[in-house]
C-alpha cells in the first residue's frame, strides 16, 4: 500500500531565525512556550533536535522513510508559521516558505508533495499568493495554524481566502496553535496551552465557528482538514446538530442548509495525527466514511515508526486500510 503522511512539519532557516528574534522579546501569548522551548538562543537537551529535524528534507527525515517504507511525506510549515509576524513579513516570509518547498518537491518528487503557507493578516495578497502557489508553484495544498491576530476566519474579511481554495481546489489543513488571547487562561498550566489539550480545544473551536457561521453554504466545495482524528469532533457530531437547532430556536446562531454533521462529511476530512488508537479510528471511520480518514504522523512531534505500525495493524479490511495509508490523500492533495 502506498504510505503518505499528511501532517509532516517542515521550516525553512529564515522562519526558524525570525521566531528566535520573537523569543528574545516574548510576550503573553502562549506560542511562546513552544516558541521559546525551540528557537531561544542555546537550547540543549531533548528539544534541541526539533529545528534540525524540521529544516532536514535530504538526510534523517528520508532515511529513516526508507527504513519503514513510508512513500511520501506532506510537508508544511510547522506551528505558529508566520502567524505572529506583521503582514509584511509574513507575506514575504509564506512566499519564501513556498519557494523553498517548491525546490523540495522538484528535487524528490516521489518522496514529498507540499501544503503552501500564506498571511492571513492580509486576505487579498494571501489569496494572491494561494493562486501562485497552486498554478506557477504546482503545490498541493494549502495549511494555515489556526487563528491570526486573535481572530478566527468566520469573519467576511478573510473570505478571499475561502474564495481562491474552492476555486483551484486546495484544500485547507487547519492546523492547531495555542489557544487566542482570552481562551487562553485555563491553559496556563501544565503544559495544558500545547499538544496535551490546548491544540484540539482551539482548532476545533474555530472549526466549529466557520461551519456555523455559514461558510460552507457560500463556499460548498470548499474542503476544510483536521489532524488529530479530527480534533474530537467526530465524537460531538450527533450532540452538535441538536444543541444547534436550540442555537437557531433562540436566535443566537443564523439557519443554514445542512446540519453541522453533514457539513462535516461533506466539507471536512481527518487525519490520525498523534492519535494512534484503533476503537478511535474504526468510530471515525464508521462516523464519516471511508474516504474521509486519512494518516498522518506529525513528525518530528510524533515518532515514524509507532505511526507505521498503529495503520499495518490496524483491524480494519486491506481496502479501507489502503485508502486511509494514501488514496484519500493521493485524491484530497491531487498527488499523482
Amino acid at each position: 500500500m502506498r504510505k503518505i503522511a499528511c501532517e509532516e512539519a517542515f521550516t525553512i532557516p529564515e522562519i526558524a531565525a525570525e521566531l528566535r528574534k520573537l523569543s528574545r522579546f516574548g510576550g503573553p501569548a502562549k506560542d511562546f512556550v513552544l516558541i521559546n522551548a525551540l528557537y531561544s538562543e542555546g537550547i540543549t537537551g531533548y528539544n534541541a533536535q526539533f529545528v534540525p529535524r524540521l529544516i532536514d528534507t535530504d538526510d534523517m527525515r528520508l532515511k529513516q522513510m526508507d527504513e519503514l517504507g513510508i512513500d511520501m511525506h506532506v510537508l508544511s510549515l510547522t506551528t505558529p508559521g508566520v502567524q505572529m509576524f506583521d503582514a509584511d513579513t509574513a507575506t514575504e516570509l509564506a512566499q519564501l516558505f513556498n519557494d523553498r518547498l517548491a525546490e523540495v518537491v522538484a528535487r524528490h518528487p516521489r518522496r514529498y508533495a507540499g501544503l503552501a503557507a500564506f498571511a492571513p493578516q492580509s486576505p487579498k495578497r494571501a489569496a494572491r499568493e494561494i493562486e501562485r502557489a497552486m498554478t506557477s508553484l504546482r503545490l498541493n495544498g494549502l495549511l494555515v495554524n489556526s487563528h491570526t491576530n486573535d481572530e478566527y476566519y468566520d469573519q467576511e474579511k478573510y473570505y478571499p481566502i475561502f474564495e481562491a481554495a474552492e476555486s483551484l481546489d486546495a484544500a485547507i489543513y487547519l492546523h492547531p496553535r495555542a489557544p487566542m488571547m482570552g481562551l487562553d487562561r485555563p491553559f496556563d498550566k501544565y503544559w495544558m496551552e500545547a499538544a496535551l489539550w490546548g491544540y484540539g480545544v482551539e482548532t476545533s473551536t474555530h472549526a466549529l465557528r466557520l461551519i456555523f457561521c455559514g461558510l460552507f453554504d457560500r463556499f460548498p466545495k470548499l474542503k476544510i482538514v483536521l489532524g488529530h482524528m479530527g480534533e474530537g469532533l467526530p465524537f460531538w457530531l450527533t450532540r452538535l446538530d441538536f444543541m444547534h437547532d436550540e442555537a437557531v430556536i433562540t436566535g443566537n446562531a443564523p439557519k443554514l442548509q445542512l446540519t453541522p454533521s453533514e457539513y462535516f462529511r461533506r466539507n471536512f476530512v481527518i487525519t490520525t495525527s498523534g492519535q494512534e488508537n484503533h476503537l478511535a479510528l474504526k468510530y471515525s471511520l464508521d462516523m464519516l466514511g471511508d474516504d474521509n480518514v486519512m494518516w498522518a504522523i506529525d513528525y518530528p512531534y510524533q515518532p515514524m515508526e509507532s505511526a507505521v505500525r498503529f495503520m499495518e495493524a490496524a483491524p480494519i479490511s486491506d481496502l479501507v486500510k489502503a485508502k486511509v495509508f494514501g488514496e484519500t490523500a493521493a485524491r484530497i492533495f491531487q498527488i499523482k
